[in-house]
């Protein structure tokens, strides 16, 4: 999830080389990932009215249905 995570970021931000993901597994089959992000790229990555944020959630959302998972993804 961390590699589909950093591409999908990577695709749209300016500083791709700065984008770093952390896991930390909160229940079972529960994970929650941080994004950080160079400060310029924040606002691409959130996108007007937060949809492209929305959109990258649901993308991560489909992925893990598919491997019975559940994930959140938080900016810091």
């Amino acid at each position: 999830m961390i590699e589909l995570i950093n591409y999908l970021i990577g695709q749209i931000v300016d500083h791709p080389k700065e984008i770093k993901v952390e896991e930390k597994i909160v229940g079972d089959n529960s994970y929650l990932y941080f994004l950080q992000a160079n400060k310029e790229d924040i606002g691409k990555i959130i996108g007007r009215d937060g949809k492209m944020i929305q959109a990258i959630r649901n993308i991560l959302k489909i992925m893990a249905i598919k491997e019975n998972k559940q994930i959140r993804l938080e900016i810091l």
